[in-house]
């Protein structure tokens, strides 16, 4: 199984309607070997947190690239870069 983590740290200039919007979208996606699938915000619990996080995991390697390559994550992605200040991406076997 495969663990697919990434935490995404906004601009101050984001627009939180817009990026809501997003993180709808990114949390109805249902690609092929997706075993869990889930999209966060930060609970402010810490200063300087990042903005939010998801997790997701899939059955091997095979059904990661498909989500991956998917065009309705790469729209979002897309729709999504313009607000992006950072974003720190792994995947790793469990």
């Amino acid at each position: 199984m495969i663990r697919h983590a990434v935490m995404v740290k906004l601009r101050d200039d984001a627009d939180a309607d817009h990026i809501a919007r997003l993180l709808d979208g990114f949390r109805s996606l249902r690609c092929p070997g997706t075993l869990a699938y889930s999209v966060g915000t930060d609970a402010g619990l810490r200063e300087g947190n990042w903005s939010f996080l998801v997790v997701a995991d899939f059955t091997d390697a095979e059904a990661f690239r498909g989500y991956d390559a998917d065009e309705e994550h790469n729209r979002l992605r897309g729709e999504l870069a313009p607000y992006v200040e950072q974003m720190a991406r792994c995947q790793f076997e469990l």
